[in-house]
């Protein structure tokens, strides 16, 4: 799939009733190559649809070439020619920027926990200039100076991501039987910083050989629930984070989790016995993973993310779309609930 001209297309509405009709502007989106990128857009797309809402997704940029955009932004110019849509919503700082040079449509920007620095800026800047912003915690509200900021979750799918026995996860993954496996699962990019979770093992395994580390990447979403029921516990070493949904995934597993304190994964984690935050250092992140290991059980987590799934993301935007555009609608499912001005308690939400 070409990252920068693709477009995805809903089939085509039926019946006289209108249907509420949105564009999502993205700069990712699940291929063949990359199966593992922007799940969460795709997700929310599809529980959009099947909520009644006409959506289309137009992919501009992507993580390989910046020049893409672009194409994405001649190909976005050209698609507002040919339809007017209810709501445009638009996925991190470019999309929005690239959305933004249009006022036909009303606008909604999901800015996903973007670093500080340049896209810290810009994110500050085009926050004023759109109809309505989701972000994806109280102190990310606070960052990007809209007070008015939705605190929407990227919520996860409940039906896929489920307990199940970890021999079965295994033999069908072709893994170890009796390792102690440890898991990264995620695109590996320099923030993600997978070399100190590699020397955390390392550390782990010049004492027990059992240890292992396993680097789930570029793997179809549906195989996902399968590396975390077959291991052990779940790790994340980021620079930064908005929401992470993999916690959320593995929670929903429960999984074990040992992460440095980014985002909101203290918040959707905490309370829950086996998992534990650490310093961004291997010594303090072996020792988190060595308690995670030692209790030899899975969490209670799944409990603490009910209120974090993908339907409640789908109903909080919803009803942000009704509120810019002033339609209702087409639902098949119970009336939208408000989003999140705030932040849930712990175990009880979360941001996306």
């Amino acid at each position: 799939m070409n990252m920068a001209t693709s477009a995805v297309s809903a089939p085509s509405p039926t019946g006289a009733a209108h249907k509420l009709s949105v564009l999502v502007v993205t700069n990712m989106y699940p291929d063949a190559e990359n199966p593992d990128f922007g799940t969460f857009v795709q997700e929310q797309v599809e529980g959009l649809r099947a909520r009644g809402v006409d959506v289309d997704v137009l992919i501009v940029g992507g993580k390989r070439r910046k020049l893409s955009y672009v194409g994405g932004l001649i190909r976005f110019r050209r698609r507002m020619h040919e339809r007017r849509y209810d709501v445009i919503h638009a996925h991190y700082v470019f999309s929005g920027i690239i959305a933004r040079l249009q006022w036909r449509s009303p606008l909604v920007v999901s800015f996903h926990g973007e670093p500080a620095r340049v896209v810290g800026v810009l994110s500050r800047m085009l926050a004023p200039f759109v109809d309505a912003v989701t972000v994806t915690s109280l102190a990310h509200k606070a960052q990007i100076g809209r007070q008015d900021a939705c605190v929407v979750p990227c919520g996860v799918d409940l039906n896929l991501f489920a307990p199940m026995p970890r021999e079965e996860a295994r033999q069908r993954l072709n893994l170890p039987r009796d390792n102690k496996l440890v898991l990264f699962a995620g695109l590996v990019r320099p923030e993600k910083r997978v070399e100190i979770i590699r020397a955390a093992v390392d550390l782990l395994h010049h004492r027990d050989e059992s240890v292992e580390l396993v680097i789930a990447t570029r793997q179809p979403h549906h195989m996902m629930p399968l590396y975390m029921n077959a291991c052990d516990v779940l790790v994340l070493a980021s620079d930064y984070e908005g929401s992470p949904v993999v916690i959320k995934e593995a929670m929903a597993c429960n999984l074990p989790i040992v992460s440095t304190d980014v985002g909101d994964v203290a918040l959707v984690t905490g309370g829950t016995e086996g998992c534990y935050i650490c310093r961004q250092d291997a010594g303090d992140m072996a020792q988190k993973i060595e308690l995670a290991l030692a209790r030899g059980q899975r969490t209670d987590g799944r409990r603490a993310v009910q209120s974090l799934s993908t339907e409640q993301t789908v109903n909080s935007l919803v009803h942000i779309y009704e509120q810019v555009s002033g339609c209702n609608a087409a639902s098949h499912a119970a009336p939208a609930a408000p989003p999140s001005s705030g932040e849930a308690p712990s175990g009880q939400g979360g941001a996306g």
